[in-house]
């Protein structure tokens, strides 16, 4: 894990964007575009950085808590319908 938080440093997010979700009784989903911006390897230079994220919610003791999060830099332009698929 400290390799791969190892190759982003100083960063922050921008915006999110709700591409999908969804919430039964006990889990929840929320499909996101995030963009957010930081220091990338071993450059000083702040870059842009958009991110498909999907995070799981289960609900413990009456509360939402994170129990899965996943993100994938997006690489090349794509539209957004593209990300999820019915």
């Amino acid at each position: 894990m400290d390799r791969a938080s190892s190759g982003l440093r100083e960063g922050e997010p921008i915006r999110f964007e709700r591409i999908s979700g969804d919430a039964g009784t006990e889990l929840a989903y929320i499909v996101e575009i995030e963009w957010a911006r930081a220091k990338v390897g071993g450059s000083d230079e702040v870059s842009p950085i958009p991110l498909r994220v999907t995070t799981i919610f289960r609900r413990e003791d009456g509360e939402w808590k994170v129990v899965h999060r996943h993100a994938d830099p997006i690489l090349s332009p794509r539209p957004i319908e593209s990300l999820v698929q019915s």
